[in-house]
């Protein structure tokens, strides 16, 4: 199903480059497979939204709400998430290469075998956050303890 928001098409599998979704509702959206690359999501609402196998790679997503958001197998490389809402997000198999997430909140958030690689945590809170099998490898602002 398909619905247009701030003037694009939003549905599985459209080309959203680039596209200025800040703000924008998004809530239970259908997006997997859509390419969302270098898109501005500040502050954009994408509760339980599917981005399953989505290509988010340099979007931004700053502030943005992703409650209960499924972004399996998802590209976020170079995403910035700062300040976001993961809580219960599911990014299982996602790839967040240099991913940003300082000050996000993680709560419950699940990234079972993601690539974390170079990912900031900074000021992250990470509380129930899930990281079986999740590459960490030069991530920084993990607490250890």
């Amino acid at each position: 199903m398909t619905r247009i928001v701030k003037g694009h098409t939003i549905g599985p599998g459209v080309d959203l480059s680039g596209a200025d979704l800040s703000e924008a509702d998004l809530t239970m959206a259908s997006l997997s497979g859509a390419v969302l690359s270098e898109a501005n999501l500040s502050g954009a609402v994408l509760i339980g939204a599917n981005l399953i196998d989505a290509n988010l790679g340099q979007a931004i997503l700053t502030r943005a709400n992703l409650t209960r958001a499924n972004l399996t197998d998802a590209n976020l490389s170079g995403v910035n998430l700062s300040g976001a809402n993961l809580t219960d997000a599911y990014f299982g198999g996602a790839v967040l290469v240099g991913a940003i997430f300082g000050g996000a909140y993680l709560s419950g958030a699940n990234f079972t075998d993601a690539d974390l690689t170079g990912a900031d945590f900074s000021n992250a809170d990470l509380r129930g956050a899930i990281l079986s099998g999740a590459n960490l490898a030069g991530a920084s602002g993990i607490d250890d303890d």
